[in-house]
């Protein structure tokens, strides 16, 4: 029987819809936690910890939008300090040219899915060596459970870009994916979810504005000790924006300048 490297733990943030100033989000933001399957129960439980610093019911799941901006720092913090590594594919919906492509089904959660999927089977690759490390390299991914999510369609989905592979500039890499080891559960049946949730609402609040006209990016720039990077490369690896670059965001939301000046 095959047996996992990693857990990956996937959630988002804003919504996938594309009715601006009427509700929807500018940013849709799909993340992802990774960690080495035999250090996974010992880092998720600072999740207890948390919710008992926060006074909170013991199980009771923890959501980042619910609780107070003091109350996510200090959470934000322990995340920082743990041995996983986080993922954050970005969407700014309102530079898709032709965005009635992705008013179908679920093609926008499905398209943020091909590029954090990538990212995962590239970390993968470059931190397991079959001669020392626990089990066969390939990552499980854990979703938070989506009510109405075709689940099945996405892991069809999947299918159709393996047989793409290398044709339609799709760069999974393969062997750290295993379709078998797809799955969604609730936040309250793994703390994992309850970790990326926070990190998926960390880069929602460092990119998207208020009602007011700001943005908080203390939180995302709290968690670059754990952003994913190659070499000292951030963005198209633990981060990466669609459909525009990283630049040209910029140039349209002047705000996200922090970003260039972290991570850059």
């Amino acid at each position: 029987m095959a047996t996992p490297s990693f857990v990956v733990y996937v959630d988002e943030s804003g919504d996938e819809g594309f009715a601006f100033g009427k509700g929807s989000s500018e940013w849709f933001i799909l993340s992802a936690v990774i960690i080495k399957k035999p250090l996974e129960l010992e880092t998720v439980k600072f999740v207890d910890g948390v919710r008992n610093m926060l006074n909170k019911r013991p199980k009771k799941a923890l959501h980042f939008r619910k609780i107070k901006h003091e109350q996510r720092l200090p959470y934000i913090d322990l995340i920082s300090q743990a041995p996983l590594k986080a993922i954050s594919v970005l969407i700014h919906k309102p530079s898709f040219t032709k965005p009635e492509i992705f008013l179908k089904g679920y093609r926008l959660y499905f398209y943020a899915v091909r590029y954090l999927v990538e990212r995962i089977s590239w970390f993968c690759r470059d931190n397991y060596k079959r001669s020392i490390d626990y089990g066969d390299g390939f990552a499980e991914i854990v979703f938070s459970n989506r009510t109405n999510m075709p689940y099945r369609e996405m892991k069809d989905y999947l299918t159709l870009l393996r047989g793409q592979t290398g044709y339609c500039d799709v760069r999974i890499y393969w062997p750290r994916i295993n379709l078998d080891y797809i799955k969604a559960l609730s936040a309250s049946k793994r703390m994992g979810l309850q970790i990326v949730d926070a990190v998926a609402g960390s880069f929602f609040y460092g990119v998207q504005r208020s009602d007011y006209g700001f943005a908080e990016d203390r939180y995302a720039r709290m968690l670059k000790p754990v952003i994913y990077r190659y070499g000292r490369q951030y963005l198209g690896y633990g981060l990466k924006f669609f459909p525009i670059d990283l630049d040209k965001a910029i140039e349209k939301q002047p705000h996200l300048k922090w970003i260039a000046d972290y991570y850059k």
